[in-house]
């Protein structure tokens, strides 16, 4: 396994930063950076390909990183300072080990669905806590795969990433930036499943969430932090349902991270899986 020596803020080192924070370069290079003990296993575990791993100079590694580094297949791999190790890590301790990924292509193939299939969609995401609490819930009720969709958060920005603590790699991501490719998807989809349903969700008082049967092949439409669904997917869902609130409550809605968890519950409830 080829190593490249790394002492000083070089070419090689820049592009380990702009990984981190820049996001047209990420996916220029179609890489991104990854760190932490959970996130790399799982990168591991799921099949991702890993370009690179990064490990400092003169320091002990664990039994843990040293498995990592001598097993697994890599293009390259980095010795850098301590000092660039730490100066790089977005902990506060630093990392022992850190990791430069290649992205997965966005289409539709990647959505691996069970039977019945159910997938969810964020429009237009614009925090990266919420994505990443999407995609947490996504992994632990079941749900089997997320489409992104206009201009949103970057699912392969580190906080995202580091904020789903290793369910990004289990659960396929794509990102579809116009809308007409995910009509054409949902028009497939109902010419596979003749009672598959895409189900929008509001705030406003419409159908009760439990009311709707979602043991169906279903989409899950989950609206901008802001704005909620765009008009044109409002209009393609079959139907539109609200989760039901305390009457007395002040709130009016749920954050939205909250409120896609309540219905990837409902969800799995209703098919027996939590």
């Amino acid at each position: 396994m080829q190593t490249r020596i790394i002492r000083s803020r070089n070419a090689e080192y820049q592009r380990f930063q702009v990984l981190k924070t820049n996001r047209n370069k990420r996916y220029r290079y179609g890489e991104f950076f990854v760190e932490g003990v959970r996130n790399l296993n799982a990168a591991v575990r799921f099949g991702w390909h890993i370009s690179s791993l990064l490990y400092p100079s003169h320091r002990p590694l664990s039994g843990w990183a040293r498995e990592l580094l001598d097993s697994q297949p890599t293009d390259v791999n980095y010795e850098l300072s301590p000092e660039l190790m730490d100066e790089l890590s977005g902990k506060d301790d630093g990392s022992e080990l850190m990791a430069v990924v290649r992205m997965r292509p966005d289409n539709f193939d990647q959505l691996a669905c069970k039977e019945p299939p159910l997938l969810a969609l964020f429009d237009r995401p614009s925090n990266r806590g919420n994505l990443g609490t999407i995609l947490r819930s996504c992994d632990a009720l079941g749900v089997d795969g997320l489409i992104l969709t206009g201009h949103g958060v970057d699912p392969y920005d580190p906080e995202v990433v580091v904020s789903t603590m290793g369910s990004f790699f289990k659960v396929p991501v794509i990102r579809v930036p116009e809308n007409d490719a995910v009509m054409r998807f949902m028009a497939q989809m109902r010419q596979r499943y003749p009672d598959f349903q895409a189900v929008g969700t509001t705030a406003h008082q419409q159908k009760p969430l439990r009311d709707v049967d979602l043991t169906r092949p279903t989409l899950l439409m989950i609206g901008n932090e802001t704005d909620g669904l765009c008009r044109a997917f409002k209009e393609c869902c079959d139907v539109l349902a609200t989760i039901p609130m305390n009457p007395s409550s002040y709130a009016s809605s749920f954050n939205v991270g909250c409120a896609a968890t309540v219905l990837f519950y409902e969800a799995a409830r209703q098919r027996g899986l939590a």
